[in-house]
């Protein structure tokens, strides 16, 4: 049972932030993010860019975690799960700037020898990476095994994981469903990110998944929703809201609907941008509407 005690961990790295000074986090990440696949002319600016407030909220404003401890076990602290690994980006830039590792270690993103693969790995001991990911469909497996050892570890803190909208066409995401709700799985907050792209066009036009909250809901899940995944506040407060839901005998999902390349205005809404890295020329582009706001690593 899942208790809501006031906890002994911090929020993100020391104080809860404001908005201001999230959105201001927000920007950096996207800076970082762009910057890192034009690097390489590699890497997956898309969904990271859409991603940002919903990393940035987790991790510095509603997970209580220790970056400064990170250990695989995670006993006592909430801990997270990347489903969709190939949006990397974005994790590592707010595992990066929430103190797990020194930000300079981003400009060696997908190089040879980096703990900082194109898909995040464990071999390495990257901090704050507990599962390699990158094999679409896998992360909810592995979530609700973490869940069911917090619950046999006497842990009162929560497990997270997030998802793409194209990935949950894999059918282990649904066997993962009918397990979580049929053994009662309520420690676990699973977000699936709603942007309509995936790498070959629209979800629509790949392979229509109709009314996912009826579909959650179906399969036993409590399930809450955001009209704009991209508004901080509004991230904020559906993941509080969904850890009231926690304890009471279901898993809970949130459908959290953002835009591909959010912030980036050439990289918005488009499926081209899921896998592809700026020139030099975009990247001033990108970079001119993203103010710098931490320091560029």
């Amino acid at each position: 049972m899942i208790t809501k005690e006031e906890p002994t961990l911090q929020k993100g790295t020391t104080k809860m932030p404001d908005i201001k000074e999230l959105e201001k986090i927000c920007s950096q990440v996207r800076r970082d993010i762009v910057r890192m696949v034009h690097a390489v002319n590699s890497g997956h600016p898309g969904g990271s860019l859409g991603c940002t407030e919903y990393f940035t909220a987790l991790y510095f404003a509603v997970m209580k975690h220790n970056p400064k401890a990170f250990n695989m076990d995670g006993k006592g602290e909430d801990i997270f799960f990347l489903s969709n690994g190939h949006i990397s980006p974005v994790f590592y830039s707010v595992l990066a700037r929430s103190g797990y590792f020194d930000v300079k270690e981003l400009a060696t993103f997908r190089k040879l020898d980096s703990r900082l693969q194109g898909h995040p790995t464990t071999h390495e001991g990257l901090p704050g990476v507990r599962v390699a990911s990158g094999s679409l469909g896998q992360g909810m497996s592995v979530a609700i095994g973490a869940a069911l050892a917090k619950k046999l570890n006497n842990d009162n803190r929560l497990v997270y994981s997030l998802h793409g909208d194209g990935e949950i066409q894999e059918g282990q995401i649904w066997e993962a469903a009918m397990y979580a709700a049929a053994n009662k799985v309520d420690n676990l907050i699973s977000t699936i990110d709603v942007n309509g792209q995936q790498i070959d066009g629209s979800t629509d036009k790949v392979l229509p998944m109709g009314d996912l909250k009826a579909k959650w809901q179906a399969f036993g899940w409590e399930v809450l929703s955001t009209k704009n995944g991209n508004t901080i506040s509004e991230v904020i407060e559906t993941l509080e809201a969904a850890a009231t839901y926690t304890g009471k005998g279901k898993p809970v999902m949130i459908l959290m609907r953002t835009e591909m390349g959010y912030g980036v205005d050439f990289m918005m809404g488009s499926h081209k941008w899921h896998g592809v890295a700026p020139n030099d020329e975009q990247l001033a582009k990108a970079l001119a509407q993203l103010p710098e706001t931490l320091g560029d690593y």
